[in-house]
């Protein structure tokens, strides 16, 4: 009789483990992708806010000023959320991320959009997440899956077509070009140092940090900044604050967020949405119909990300 007892609780028991347990999983696994989707969103938010902000602020200027507010706002949450500090051996790729993610790849598109188009810009700048998962494959040792490859490079056709629809004939080539490789190799380069540093600091203090050391290697550029904001007045400013808490802080610690617990190539192929995203910003906020080209990219920048995705 006790032994009959015995077995009609233990798998009620377990059961109720059972079906917690694959609950707390699924939650877990959708962490990650939702905080890369929010990032996503952030970045593509910045792309329109760029747009205008690009009237009154230099490429450097508005550099600096986004990275001073969210240095602002990141050491407020760092003194709030009071998490360990980073080992010494930590600081220097911390600092790398930062200067090239932060700094050289923000100042380099900012100035190549003032000679190449928005589109052109797309396509080339779009390379980073097939550069990072080629990098990630080498040096992270995440191999070259062929789910993620054949998906990025569906994506990245997508992007192409996006590329196509809103280019503009005319556009000046030369250093405008120049420029978007450079920020292109500068922001998968600083992603593949940011994925191992992240396993033993928190991406606050990494994003923190990462700002704290862009922000000052664009101290330079702070005499314009002060022109720049005497000139174009509260709508320069109103942008740089949005830039700095929206995209840069909130956005840049979404990211390490995801980066931190899914691999650097799964992470990057989820950016091929960011041209998706800003293409559905444009059209609801400055009333930019995208063209059926566009469309057609679109869909195919979602099929990627849904076929690298893909188990």
């Amino acid at each position: 009789m006790s032994s009959v007892v015995h077995k009609s609780v233990t798998p009620s028991g377990a059961g109720a483990s059972d079906v917690a347990t694959p609950t707390v999983a699924r939650q877990g696994e959708l962490a990650a992708p939702t905080a890369a989707l929010i990032a996503v969103t952030l970045w593509a938010s910045a792309f329109v806010a760029i747009r205008d902000a690009g009237h009154a602020l230099s490429p450097g200027s508005l550099a600096l000023g986004r990275l001073l507010v969210s240095v602002t706002v990141l050491s407020v949450a760092a003194a709030i959320w009071r998490e360990p500090f980073p080992r010494r051996r930590d600081l220097l790729g911390i600092a790398a991320f930062g200067v090239l993610f932060l700094g050289v790849y923000s100042v380099s598109l900012n100035a190549a959009e003032r000679s190449v188009d928005a589109g052109t810009a797309a396509m080339l700048i779009n390379t980073g997440p097939l550069l990072i998962a080629i990098l990630a494959g080498v040096f992270l040792g995440e191999g070259f899956p062929r789910r993620l490859f054949t998906g990025s490079a569906v994506a990245f056709a997508g992007c192409v077509l996006i590329g196509l629809a809103t280019s503009r004939s005319g556009s000046q080539a030369g250093a405008g070009l120049a420029l978007l490789v450079l920020a292109a190799f500068a922001y998968a380069t600083a992603v593949v140092i940011q994925k191992p540093v992240l396993a033993r600091t928190s991406p606050l203090r990494v994003t923190w940090l990462g700002c704290a050391a862009a922000m000052i290697v664009c101290l330079p550029f702070a005499p314009g900044l002060v022109r720049d904001v005497d000139a174009g007045g509260a709508g320069a400013v109103g942008w740089i604050v949005y830039l700095g808490v929206v995209p840069t802080a909130l956005g840049f610690a979404a990211y390490a967020y995801a980066l931190r617990r899914m691999s650097a190539g799964s992470v990057a192929s989820l950016t091929y949405l960011i041209p998706v995203a800003a293409i559905l910003l444009g059209w609801a906020l400055l009333g930019e119909r995208p063209p059926w080209l566009a469309g057609v990219g679109g869909a195919l920048c979602l099929a990627g990300v849904a076929l690298a995705r893909r188990r």
